[in-house]
């Protein structure tokens, strides 16, 4: 990957050669500028182009070495693309508003950062034991943290090269980053200081198209940066004492060996599948040579209990009944013994009276 190519009519096209209005410009850029129509003052886009690509070069450099490079832009137009650059290409921005001492007072930035990422675990995980009133003034503070030191909270440390959308509106950061002695990347437009810009880039500052423009650029030269990192971290082949190892031509065709491959699995499935219906054979014939004598012994066993079961309710619910109806007789035979037995008595005493 290569840095990426613009032309002189990409930049016509995105309005990057429309300065401000004649009234509102500053001397110290007459040099970039080409000339004035309808009283606004035209950028002369023969100097922008070099420069432009210059601070990619510087971009580039940057992230191949590994280093940070910090987006800035707070304005409105910008604030939406800058973040968006940012996190296309793994680095950091600062799209809200620039905190003073941001930089230069990093101690204390780094506190409010830790105190950010304190809340987000709290908010994450449970919030038993806390009142709506202390959960909505934990969720502002996060959000009002958020806002101000989101783009900055991976970063770590101080950013190693600076890309300014607009000098004018950030100009304590360009001012931070000069006494840190910290490299700039900033848009100029026809109102703008050029003092303090070590890669200062003719253009507007306000269109969105032209915006868009820059951070694509910036993006691509950070990309081709850190792809340039990651080839140089590799080995180089050509220092070890075995050197690289070729493959000729002759041994990668191999058409013979890959249906021989595709033959052997088929050969022992077929095999393994004939293993298997002689296996399958060999028991069905043991299990019908044993079946005959199993079933010779199951009637034996089987045929006893079957009808004594059924036999057995049916003569005792019969029984039942003609046990007690022949027992009957006997008991009058008694009453008829034991009148009898009564009658003669009677004649007895009867007798032994006369």
């Amino acid at each position: 990957m290569a840095l990426p190519v613009f032309t002189m009519r990409q930049l016509l096209e995105a309005g990057v050669h429309f300065g401000h209005n004649t009234r509102r410009w500053n001397p110290k850029m007459a040099p970039y500028l080409f000339g004035v129509r309808n009283k606004i003052h035209i950028i002369d886009l023969e100097k922008t182009v070099p420069l432009l690509h210059q601070a990619m070069v510087a971009v580039r450099d940057v992230a191949a070495a590994g280093g940070r490079v910090l987006f800035v832009g707070t304005k409105r137009q910008a604030m939406h693309k800058v973040s968006e650059a940012a996190k296309r290409c793994g680095q950091y921005y600062v799209n809200h508003r620039w905190l003073g001492g941001m930089m230069t007072n990093w101690r204390t930035i780094s506190n409010s950062i830790k105190r950010l990422r304190d809340l987000d675990e709290q908010l994450a995980g449970e919030t038993v034991g806390l009142t709506k009133k202390e959960l909505l003034g934990l969720t502002r503070e996060r959000a009002k943290l958020e806002r101000a030191l989101g783009g900055i909270k991976e970063m770590g440390a101080l950013p190693d090269i600076l890309m300014v959308i607009d000098t004018n509106k950030e100009a304590i950061a360009v001012a931070e980053a000069n006494k840190l002695n910290i490299p700039v990347v900033g848009i100029i437009d026809s109102n703008s200081k050029s003092e303090g810009i070590d890669f200062p880039v003719p253009g507007n500052d306000d269109a969105i198209r032209a915006i868009d423009l820059y951070c694509e650029l910036m993006v691509g030269a950070v990309l081709d940066g850190i792809q340039q990192e990651v080839t140089s971290a590799g080995k180089d082949l050509g220092e070890s004492p075995e050197g690289p190892v070729e493959k000729l031509p002759n041994e990668v065709k191999q058409p013979v060996k890959p249906e021989a491959k595709a033959k052997k699995p088929e050969e022992t499935t077929q095999e393994k599948a004939q293993e298997k219906g002689e296996q399958k054979a060999e028991e069905k014939s043991q299990t019908k040579a044993k079946k005959p004598a199993a079933t010779k012994d199951k009637p034996a066993t089987r045929k006893e209990p079957v009808p004594a079961k059924k036999k057995e309710p049916a003569k005792t619910k019969k029984s039942e009944p003609e046990k007690t109806a022949k027992k009957d007789p006997p008991a009058a035979k008694e009453d008829d013994d034991e009148g009898g037995k009564k009658h003669d008595v009677d004649k007895g005493k009867e007798k032994d009276k006369k």
